[in-house]
């Protein structure tokens, strides 16, 4: 790939400070030899693949939720259809198309969106819901597999079954691993290792030679980089350069993965699939949207790789280790599970919660894009949207405990800061508690008070005597309910109390007074079926004959008033010790209202039931301000963002084009069909499924697992993958550049016991690795792309160890491990390392986007590369460089 060449701005341009030479040596010493080389402009295919996997993934169920009840295939407000492009382009009423590709600024339906995001209604869209239907647009709003058609997935028959089949035997990703022999090369004293064969097979085939090895200063620098991600010492460069034994680079290898540091630089790329993050995103409503303790998952990561836990035991953590056995120090384990509870909450969407989960499994450890068939039946793939919902149960049939119920990883040792620390707990946890009880009292009182008003709005709400539109006014929605369902627990006409209530409820609302009055005369003191009527209702209703069902639920009202004045007159006569009301007919009406289970009486537990919009908002403040001492005291215990198996595990449906509201077929909880043979196709029954799915996953017998790992590991090695797409190996992925390569690395992997540090060593010590990155023009000339390999990738410098590099040269960087976030991309800049900065979701720092930081909004298995002036403009204006400059 050629070099572009980038005008630096210059003072004239920009105003920039005159650089002295400090700051030029600094950073120079930080980039070292990485280059920087343009972004590539992306193909029409490439584009269309991108957009098909934001439309598949984000866009069509947002479409499914939120805009085909008014403008599909049924129903087309403004003569609006939003089933397919086509319908799109051609628009409404007023002519004008919905979207224009690629121009999302000319898009009304963009526009409306964003009006619907700052609008509390059921179809309000999140920022991160607008963000990818505003990327889908400027993508081309591609949607696959559409001509004039709706937007939905043909049923496929058995022949379009039978062809995914024999394509799905013939794809190279689900082939079974195995070993391949070594090739027979030319050059096999060039060859350190095993790799280095599959290498240069390829090489001499084409008529093309290795380079020669990298001087022994820069394969340092590279391995330092590679495995720490900080520049050498000088003194051990010299080390190096200096040993001439032949196992020099292996012992800088080996005390390279030693390092704790390692970690924190190969930590960081897990983190990247694992869409970390210290936050939720986007909530409404005033909730705390910082995670208190994420950043134990961020340190176990950091510390399973130090130990080179073997990957397959990282899987099952990572999915079930609450469901492993566990003892001693391995509790901190659970902390793997923040793996599944670290994404983004989709402001409380569990449909999107649980989507979100799917995605980061199949994608992250099989490089398969199941959340496509969250609506249909996969466009590509054998992934029937059956399979989306058998799993969508496995992770519904878990839920995740309150932040107070989280388990304690590791208890901090006693001392007066952890003492104040539970000391203001406890008065947090004991505020809420306060309002609570406060509330129980007040909320019974006024439910009582106001039973009138309740009965009216519920007269008023039946078919046959409904009043128009009815106001709820300031009837609480729990009081509502309760009523409802009281009233519907006494549908016996011959009820003492509510008898009358339910035979007047059947009649029409013409001609109601004279038919009211003949049911009550005809009431007497007993009712058809010999249970007496309440004498206090009878004679009320015979005082105050109803002229409607509206007067009805007046006169129950005053009479149930009354009987609560009469109580609690008589309470404060009693001074309290009144245990009923002396009179039977109006002890009946009492109880009514002050026992258990009745429409008026609760338990306190279930006091938020009744809570209105300005409650509810109280006692999420009093609860955020608990969380905010959870995520800021650092004297607050560790614990666990764990999942937990429900009781009673979830039955899954399927959800008609994705509709949650639309339930389809059920379907049993089970791993993927199209690897069945892993698990032997079983069902789950007994539990929600998450610990068999992950020993499914981190089978040796799954075909996909092992190598989507190594792909991931060749990947930050060299720069370039061996398989184009690191998290799709699907039917419409590329094949791997080296297929037989790929295949050995991955049966390496699996019988090295699934040692990550095992396929560094091997990759590290390779020939092919440790080659020079000079150009050739003869080579360039057959493999422009060095896709076989010919030389050693230039590689360009991710911001986390461009930063770390920065501190490390001002002799400034803070080697301490793990612990809670920091402010690291704004002032006052943490001289920590950048893995520990703290990661906002819904506010990433502009500092990171420049440098094409993974966005935690979803999985990712590759970052991407820009060539953008902000970038050249930080290291020569930042206030961070001029920092590190200074000291």
């Amino acid at each position: 790939m050629t070099m572009k060449r980038v005008r630096m701005p210059n003072k004239r341009d920009h105003g920039a400070p005159r650089r002295n030479i400090q700051r030029t040596a600094l950073t120079a010493l930080a980039l070292g030899l990485t280059a920087s080389t343009a972004a590539a402009v992306p193909s029409d295919s490439s584009l269309d693949a991108a957009g098909g996997q934001l439309f598949e993934r984000a866009v069509r169920p947002l479409l499914a939720q939120h805009c085909y009840q008014c403008h599909g295939q049924d129903k087309q407000a403004g003569g609006l259809r939003l089933d397919s492009r086509q319908a799109m382009l051609r628009g409404g009423a007023s002519g004008r198309p919905a979207i224009t590709p690629g121009r999302p600024e000319l898009s009304p339906l963009l526009s409306i969106a964003e009006s619907a995001g700052k609008k509390e209604t059921q179809h309000r869209l999140t920022q991160s819901q607008q963000r990818s239907l505003q990327q889908w647009v400027r993508l081309g709003a591609h949607w696959p597999g559409s001509k004039d058609s709706p937007a939905q997935a043909p049923i496929r028959d058995e022949q379009g079954r039978a062809e995914m089949k024999q394509a799905l035997d013939n794809h190279w990703a689900f082939q079974p691993i195995h070993r391949p022999a070594l090739p027979e090369v030319q050059n096999e004293q060039w060859a350190h290792n095993p790799i280095d064969l599959f290498i240069l097979d390829r090489l001499e085939a084409a008529g093309l030679t290795p380079s020669q090895p990298a001087d022994r200063s820069t394969l340092m620098r590279r391995a330092a980089l590679d495995l720490i991600g900080l520049t050498p010492d000088f003194d051990a460069v010299q080390r190096f350069v200096n040993d001439e034994s032949p196992e020099a680079f292996n012992k800088v290898v080996n005390r390279l993965l030693d390092s704790p540091r390692y970690g924190e630089r190969w930590g960081r790329y897990w983190l990247d699939v694992a869409r970390y993050a210290d936050s939720k995103g986007y909530l409404a409503g005033g909730r705390e949207r910082k995670y208190p303790y994420a950043y134990t998952y961020r340190d176990y990561v950091i510390r399973a790789f130090n130990e080179d836990k073997p990957f397959d035991r990282f899987i099952l953590e990572q999915i079930a280790a609450d469901k492993l056995d566990l003892k001693g120090e391995d509790k901190e384990a659970l902390a793997a599970m923040g793996f599944l509870t670290v994404g983004p909450r989709f402001n409380g969407n569990i449909h999107d919660i649980t989507d979100d989960r799917i995605d980061a499994i199949t994608r992250g450890f099989m490089g398969l894009t199941v959340a496509c068939a969250r609506c249909h039946d996969h466009k590509y793939d054998p992934i029937p949207t059956q399979d989306y919902y058998s799993l969508y149960g496995v992770l519904r049939s878990s839920t995740e405990p309150d932040a107070a119920q989280l388990p304690v990883i590791r208890e901090p040792a006693p001392s007066p800061e952890y003492n104040a620390y539970k000391k203001e707990l406890a008065k947090r946890k004991q505020a809420i508690e306060d309002y609570k009880a406060k509330a129980y009292q007040t909320i019974q009182r006024e439910l009582r008070a106001n039973v009138g008003d309740y009965l009216l709005y519920i007269a008023n709400t039946m078919p046959k005597h409904k009043q128009g539109d009815v106001k709820r006014k300031n009837r609480r929605r729990g009081g509502i309910r309760a009523w409802q369902a009281y009233l519907k627990r006494q549908t016996d006409e011959n009820h003492p109390i509510f008898g009358p209530w339910h035979r007047l409820a059947a009649l029409e609302s013409a001609g109601f007074a004279k038919q009211a009055r003949q049911i009550i005369d005809g009431l007497n003191a007993k009712g058809s079926g010999g249970k007496q009527v309440n004498p206090l209702v009878l004679e009320t209703l015979r005082n105050n004959p109803p002229a409607s069902m509206a007067d009805a639920a007046k006169t129950y009202g005053q009479l149930f008033t009354q009987i609560d004045q009469r109580w609690q007159d008589g309470q404060k006569k009693s001074d309290g010790k009144a245990k009923k009301l002396e009179n039977p007919s109006a002890e009946a009406l009492r109880q009514v209202l002050y026992t258990q289970g009745g429409p008026t009486t609760f338990q306190p537990k279930q006091v938020e039931r009744f809570f209105e919009r300005k409650e509810r908002g109280k006692v999420r403040s009093l609860r955020a301000k608990v969380d905010q001492l959870r995520v800021n005291s650092p004297a607050a215990p560790p614990r666990a963002m764990v999942m937990q198996d429900r009781n009673n595990p979830y039955n899954p449906r399927v959800f008609k084009r994705g509709n949650s509201r639309s339930r389809g077929d059920r379907v049993p909880r089970r791993f993927l069909q199209l690897l069945e043979g892993v698990d032997g196709g079983k069902t789950y029954k007994d539990s929600s499924g998450r610990l068999q799915v992950a020993k499914a996953i981190a089978s040796p017998d799954n075909p996909l697992t092992a190598r989507v790992m190594v792909n991931r590991i060749w990947l930050h090695h060299f720069g370039k993958p061996l398989v184009p797409s690191p998290s799709d190996f699907g039917l419409r992925s590329e094949p791997p550049s080296h297929p037989r390569l790929l295949d050995w690395l991955a049966a390496e992997f699996i019988e090295s016991g699934w040692s990550v540090k095992h396929m560094h060593r091997l990759i590290m010590g390779s020939a092919t690795y440790q080659q020079a990155s000079h150009h050739r023009s003869a080579c360039r000339e057959v493999d422009p792309e060095n896709e076989l390999l010919w030389r050693m990738n230039r590689q360009r410098l991710e911001f986390e160890p461009l930063r770390d590099s920065l501190l490390k040269a001002a002799n400034r960087l803070n080697n301490e491990i793990g612990g809670r976030p920091v402010q690291a991309f704004s002032e006052p800049f943490t001289p920590r390392r950048s893995i520990y900065g703290r990661i906002e979701r819904q506010f990433m720092p502009d500092v990171l986007r420049t440098f094409d930081f993974a966005g935690p909004d979803s999985s990712k298995g590759r970052r991407p590369q820009t060539t953008v002036p902000q970038q050249a403009l930080f290291l020569m204006n930042s206030p961070f460089v001029v920092q590190q400059v200074r000291h």
